[in-house]
């Protein structure tokens, strides 16, 4: 019967209108910085320009409280019709039961893209049981950013590009470069407390925070746990500053553009911001390691599409998914200074032809060695849990002994009781 309707609504010129000359009228919510809503919105516009009788109007919602908005609204029943869905929330929005199972839709004709299409693994918490609740936008690896004109106030005269071809580029390196940034007077490296960050200098080490059962393994893996030392360090040194201590209104990325701050870790979503500031002079480089490899996993972000399931006009709203998400969808979005990585086959050339910044490639290198962590993230409410833990670290009021045993008494907790359920 859905193969029948899906016919029906998408024989009509690429309208779901039935030819009625009335519009179609779609809502989207996704979080964002101003940059990035520009970016997410070229993608409206071009499915618009296809399908002139469906309108989708964007709805920017604030980052800090989304997850909580989105499962309010999809249990009210008043939700978007698509939305962008974080690798956290997925596993909570498909036990709700709100969002559409994409599986069949997306091997419809219908579709403007395949399941195929994307890399294996970079579906995570979105396919479940071998159904699809959610499609991913694109990905953002996680490179370093750093300031050029902070790093030559400091007076360091090899930069970070330098040192990565002699192999050099390494946690040292990174710990003698911050330490020279804040002696001049500014931030060597903001450290947020998001895990993915703390994943990367795990992983950049050769260590691991999970097996592959997806037990917690800190207190047996010493790579793992140097990680944290290093981090306490340098936070103790000053070369490492957390990103909650900074005074509100001064985020990292706007300190980093005002060149307060020489280095931040982040995917492509803080390209399009940077680009727009001319006086700026920055670029990427990969996480420095600490095992003698050129180069090491880092995380990749990601973030997917979804449909509401109670959606008055679920079949478009698939329709428009599946365009978004497709090759077309991520090159109308992407070219010239997009928000992130491609996730489908066939379009890398929209970051490797990228001039801004100057070795933009590195993005598709740390895409091709990266990791979508998929083990965290299937258990609700870790991460929170985990990054209240870790702050106490960060801001200096906790060694990095007691961070590990208290990280580790509290994921083995949380592990138990998300299996005993």
């Amino acid at each position: 019967m859905f193969l029948i309707l899906l016919l029906v609504v998408s024989g009509c010129g690429g309208s779901k209108s039935g030819g009625s000359g009335k519009k179609v009228e779609l809502s989207m919510a996704a979080w964002g910085n101003p940059a990035e809503i520009k970016v997410y919105q070229k993608g409206l516009d071009a499915y618009e320009k296809l399908n002139p009788d469906v309108k989708i109007k964007l709805v920017p919602v604030p980052g800090d409280n989304y997850e909580e908005k989105l499962l309010t609204e999809l249990s009210a029943g008043k939700s978007h019709d698509i939305f962008y869905v974080g690798d956290n929330t997925m596993p909570k929005l498909v036990e709700t039961g709100k969002i559409a199972d994409l599986t069949e839709f997306l091997d419809s004709s219908a579709s403007y893209v395949k399941a195929s299409d994307f890399a294996d693994g970079l579906w995570g918490a979105a396919r479940k049981d071998g159904k699809i609740y959610g499609v991913s936008v694109d990905n953002n690896p996680l490179v370093m950013y750093y300031n050029k004109k902070v790093l030559a106030d400091a007076g360091i005269d090899k930069s970070p590009q330098e040192l990565y071809d002699a192999g050099e580029w390494n946690w040292q390196a990174f710990e003698d470069m911050t330490g020279k940034i804040n002696a001049a007077g500014n931030k060597g490296f903001v450290a947020d407390g998001w895990t993915a960050h703390l994943f990367s200098w795990a992983w950049s080490n050769g260590g691991q925070l999970y097996d592959d059962n997806g037990d917690f393994i800190l207190e047996d893996n010493p790579q793992a746990q140097e990680a944290f030392k290093f981090l306490e360090r340098n936070i103790k040194k000053g070369n490492f500053t957390y990103a909650g201590s900074l005074p509100k209104g001064q985020g990292a990325d706007a300190m980093f553009m005002s060149n307060q701050v020489g280095f931040v870790a982040a995917g492509r979503w803080l390209t399009p911001m940077f680009s727009e500031n001319k006086t700026l002079e920055f670029d990427y480089i990969p996480w420095p390691t600490n095992t003698g490899n050129k180069m090491e996993p880092a995380a990749i972000a990601i973030a997917y599409m979804s449909v509401a399931k109670d959606s008055k006009h679920v079949e478009e709203a698939m329709k428009f998914m599946s365009f978004y998400t497709s090759a077309e969808g991520q090159k109308a979005r992407l070219t010239g200074n997009g928000n992130a990585v491609p996730s489908v086959n066939g379009v890398d050339e929209l970051i490797t032809d990228d001039a801004i910044p100057e070795h933009a490639k590195y993005l598709i290198d740390a895409r091709e060695i990266g990791v979508v962590e998929d083990k965290q993230v299937q258990i609700p409410g870790l991460e929170q849990e985990l990054r209240d833990i870790m702050e106490l670290m960060y801001l200096g009021k906790q060694d990095a002994d007691k961070t590990i045993a208290e990280v580790s008494k509290k994921a083995k907790e949380k592990i138990a009781e998300h299996r005993s359920k």
